[in-house]
């Protein structure tokens, strides 16, 4: 095989792809196209050691022995919140997993302890099967650190990371990623990400590392082999290191119009110079599991595609270790659901991610292979890699001597390690003489996020979507603010911290820090790219109409049109999503004693930075291509430049299509409205809430909840309904993510029949359980998307995200109705007969 066929595609050739890239949305969707040409792809030069002759030979023994129960179950992964060690007994499932919202016994906030006893006693259920006994593969997210865990250390979110280019950090920082999962008592987790973003409205464009391939190809090895360490022939990983998994296999990042699991309508060409590059090194490095992605290409789901799983992935690339897929993705499949997909083993996925729908598909697939609609064949190659991975990870005889391990997890290293990420992050756009701030300066700290260390977080924080954190959350570590007041201070100065901005004794410059709030995934999603809170731009205009500088510190996932907030700055810094150590971004702003800063600003974009909100076009290479900030630009102390006055025309209406708010602060929330429903048809509420139903079997007015007229009053006197309507949205992303329909009750008179909550078309019974309320008091309901059927919703089509049914009598309240993120205390309740 030629050298130009071994390896990544050329400097040469890999500009020529993207010098020729068109906007994505302008390419045609052709399935045929979703069927790889193999010969067309890289292949790894010298991949890193999975597997030797005697490891082989322990899993043929394996094989030997396993009953078609055993190796059925080594294909299926359940996540801990749906499982239970008992379980283990009747079912020999081969891998568990944490999902963003589990945690021992639900509690987000559980001690280490708590993970390591939990990891514990799955492994002794697994170790007390009769038969094989295959032990148990335990994967998490550790996606900035161990995010899953209170304490942890958090590194800056991949697209900071990006900025700093440095692959040698981005090693150190996988090694103390490894250390403290392991002293959790997992052993595996679900990255690197290789994705190359390609469209900032993407909601999960920070965990990618940069719009182009080259931060990604110059990544992958480095982080696989900090995570995992360097690989030799018959030998386990060290107890200090766990198992990568490169994802999301393949194009996540490609999406039209950044749809978090949509479709990549794009050549092949593109397909491999752009977002196949990192898998190469990844496997080169010997990463020993990669995670099929929940998207599409050229309309074909990548979970269900064999051309690119079997043909291009195992057979060409050279990876020899086992596909995982995403959370139930193997349900989207055409012809599957959560519980029965073999399309997706017989593609060449390995291992199903089945989080809570693990039992039917342990019976389904058992069925598919007795009945030999999944081969025997096909079993005993995925039961193999699974098996290789097992042994090279040494689960049957792992040394855990770091388990439990409290001084591992934040510890002093780890944090510093951290730190020096974040300041190695920082980007500054805008400098004109604010920065450094000079010794002995009084300053004001200002905005809701300079003392959230969860918002410098992000998502994927302690839970999924990271939005419910505080302080206490993260022990040990240190906010924005508190960086910054410590720096100023020994440098002489004096800070105040002001979340609105007010002020006693008038500062000599003032550092507002805000951003986006956390998400995750789609709940991250946008339509445009408009920062579009008032508040922060308030802020800093009312600094400059007082003649006080400022400094702008912009927290978010991705680069957002800020031209406002950047022509109201003195200086203007990109920091991202920095995580636990805000100490860098003071290591940057603030000066020493000396009057100069401890360190320059080194990072550069890896994303670049939008001319307007709606710019579609922003990739370097791309035809058109004209950003406000290029990708690679950087100011710093050495090499200043002046940032002139920017447009502040956002060249779109900013706008956002509201999936998950309905009714909150006593409005129903555009584009919703309420509607009431009797046997003598429907009427539609206006913004002031007091109307009845056309027979007036059903009223609603204003009433009190967390404040003045900020709930709902309905009054049932025989059938009716309460709806929110609006057009049809597709919902099944929000389900398939375990998402909660919630809403806070006031019983204010008992029912007399069933009380249904509906969710699309699907309805919900809960009158067993609001009648079990004490009248006059709020309660807060959290129901699982997941406890409506898929069929009987149609949520692919929501027309009536909410609704409540009643024969009547009835009287309730209602608040704070939405979709939030699952944290554990969800509420599932029998279905209405």
């Amino acid at each position: 095989m030629s050298a130009s066929r071994r390896t990544l595609l050329s400097a040469v050739a890999l500009a020529a792809v993207l010098s020729g890239c068109a906007p994505l949305a302008a390419q045609a969707t052709d399935p045929a196209a979703a069927v790889a040409d193999p010969a067309a792809w890289p292949v790894a030069a010298s991949p890193a050691t999975i597997t030797d002759a005697a490891t082989e030979a322990r899993i043929d023994a394996l094989l030997a022995r396993m009953t078609i129960e055993e190796k059925v179950g080594q294909l299926i992964q359940a996540d801990i919140g749906s499982i239970t060690p008992a379980d283990l007994a009747t079912y020999p499932i081969g891998s568990i997993l944490a999902g963003g919202n589990s945690a021992p016994s639900g509690n987000e906030r559980a001690p280490l302890a708590d993970w390591v006893a939990l990891s514990q006693a799955f492994r002794a259920a697994a170790a007390a099967r009769s038969g094989a006994a295959v032990p148990l593969m335990f994967g998490i997210d550790a996606v900035h650190g161990h995010n899953n865990i209170v304490g942890a250390t958090l590194f800056p979110h991949n697209i900071g990371l990006g900025a700093t280019r440095d692959p040698d950090l981005i090693e150190r920082i996988g090694a103390a990623t490894a250390q403290e999962v392991a002293a959790s008592g997992a052993d595996w987790t679900f990255g690197p990400t290789l994705a190359v973003p390609r469209n900032d409205r993407w909601g999960r464009a920070y965990e990618g590392y940069g719009e182009h391939p080259e931060i990604v190809t110059s990544y992958a090895g480095p982080m696989t082999r900090g995570l995992q360490g360097v690989l030799a022939d018959g030998r386990p990983l060290a107890p200090d290191r766990i198992a990568g998994s490169a994802k999301h296999f393949l194009a996540d990042g490609g999406t039209t119009n950044g749809v978090d699991q949509g479709d990549a309508a794009i050549p092949e060409s593109e397909l491999i110079a752009i977002h196949a590059q990192g898998y190469v090194p990844a496997i080169d490095a010997g990463v020993l599991t990669v995670m099929a992605s929940f998207s599409s290409w050229n309309g074909v789901k990548i979970t269900g595609n064999r051309s690119l799983l079997t043909d291009v992935l195992k057979d060409r690339m050279g990876f020899e270790g086992f596909v995982v897929g995403d959370w139930n993705a193997h349900g989207q499949i055409p012809g599957c659901n959560n519980e029965s997909c073999p399309e997706a083993i017989n593609a060449g996925l390995d291992m199903f991610m089945a989080p809570d729908s693990w039992r039917g598909l342990y019976v389904n697939t058992l069925a598919q292979a007795r009945s030999g609609e999944i081969p025997a064949a096909r079993i005993d190659d995925a039961v193999r890699r699974i098996l290789r991975v097992k042994l090279k990870l040494g689960v049957f005889d792992r040394d855990r001597s770091l388990e439990g391990r409290a001084d591992i997890l934040g510890s002093a290293a780890h944090r510093a390690l951290a730190r020096e990420a974040v300041r190695k992050s920082l980007v500054l756009l805008k400098n004109e003489g604010v920065l450094p701030i000079r010794p002995g300066a009084r300053v004001l700290v200002a905005g809701e996020a300079a003392d959230s260390i969860g918002q410098a977080s992000g998502g994927w924080t302690v839970s999924w979507q990271g939005a419910d954190t505080t302080n206490a959350d993260f022990p040990g570590g240190v906010s924005i603010w508190a960086g910054l007041d410590a720096a100023v201070k020994a440098a002489g100065g004096t800070a105040e911290l002001s979340a609105d901005g007010s002020w006693e004794t008038r500062p000599d410059v003032a550092i507002v820090v805000f951003g986006e709030t956390p998400y995750a995934e789609f709940q991250g999603d946008i339509e445009t790219l408009d920062f579009q809170p008032e508040g922060p731009l308030e802020l800093l205009r009312r600094f400059r109409a007082a003649g006080i500088p400022t400094v702008s510190v912009f927290l978010s996932g991705r680069p957002l049109w800020t031209n406002p907030e950047i022509n109201s700055s003195d200086a203007f810094v990109a920091a991202w999503l920095p995580g636990t150590e805000g100490a860098g971004v003071a290591d940057v702003l603030v000066a020493g004693p000396n009057g100069r800063a401890p360190f320059d600003f080194t990072g550069r974009l890896s994303f670049s930075w939008p001319r307007s909100a709606g710019q579609d076009v922003l990739n370097v290479g791309d035809v058109g291509y004209a950003p406000q900030f290029a990708y690679g630009y950087g100011l710093s102390y050495a090499a200043p430049a002046r940032t002139g006055p920017l447009s502040e025309d956002p060249g779109v209406a900013a706008s956002r299509t509201n999936v998950d708010g309905y009714f909150a602060d006593g409005r129903v929330q555009a584009p919703w409205s309420l509607m009431l429903r009797d046997e003598g048809g429907d009427s539609r509420v206006g913004t002031l809430l007091a109307a009845t139903s056309p027979r007036e079997t059903l009223r609603v007015r204003s009433t009190d909840g967390a404040a003045q007229e900020s709930a709902m009053a309905l009054t049932f006197s025989g059938p009716g309904e309460a709806l929110i309507t609006g057009p049809a949205i597709d919902l099944s992303r929000q389900r398939n993510g375990d998402m909660v329909l919630a809403f806070s009750i006031r019983l204010d008179a008992p029912p007399s029949g069933a009380v249904e909550i509906g969710f699309g078309r699907e309805r919900l019974d809960i009158a067993s359980v609001i009648e079990k309320f004490p009248t006059g008091v709020w309660r807060r309901l959290r129901i699982r998307l997941g406890c409506f059927d898929v069929a009987r919703s149609g949520v692919t089509t929501i027309e009536a995200p909410f609704s409540l049914r009643t024969p009547g009598p009835l009287a309730v309240s209602l608040a704070d109705i939405g979709l939030e993120s699952n944290n554990g205390d969800q509420t599932c309740v029998t279905a209405p007969q």
